[in-house]
């Protein structure tokens, strides 16, 4: 038996204005978007801001469903909408926040598994970084990839070969 040990380094910010200008518009543009929301059933509305490399951002909210598997979650809206509209176009960054019970959360939510799939898998297709800044009311966190977000990451090494 051998011990494997798996690090994930993020960086935290007290403020909005530690970020690069760039990156304050495409936080801004997450907390705009959280409260078009359509979350009728949890209350807990999430805002994703997609930033292109051609410098183009793409917004996304939760959509839910009273049959809650038929919803979808903002990161996937957001992304699913930036590869299908600028298939060429590589992700530069990715921004959410999150608006439960009439304000935004305090700290940092960070995807669900399958949103970081989806966003590994955009990161992987155009082999690039994607930077994940999750947006709290007091505190961001920014994570340099998505492979950092999930480090036991399925992909397409595991299907056979001929």
């Amino acid at each position: 038996m051998r011990k494997i040990d798996i690090k994930t380094t993020i960086f935290e910010y007290e403020s909005l204005e530690e970020f690069s200008d760039e990156f304050q518009v495409l936080i801004n543009e997450a907390k705009n978007i959280v409260k078009n929301a359509y979350a009728p059933y949890s209350k807990f509305n999430v805002g994703a801001a997609v930033l292109l490399d051609n410098g183009k951002i793409i917004t996304g909210t939760n959509q839910e469903n009273a049959a809650y598997p038929s919803g979808l979650c903002a990161e996937r809206v957001a992304m699913f909408y930036a590869n299908s509209q600028y298939p060429n176009v590589p992700v530069k960054a990715l921004a959410v926040c999150v608006f439960t019970n009439d304000h935004y959360s305090e700290s940092p939510i960070p995807p669900c598994g399958a949103c970081r799939q989806v966003i590994l898998e955009t990161e992987m297709r155009f082999e690039k970084p994607i930077q994940i800044i999750l947006a709290g009311n007091k505190k961001y966190t920014l994570i340099e990839d998505a492979k950092s977000l999930l480090p036991l990451h399925f992909d397409d090494d595991f299907f056979e070969r001929e």
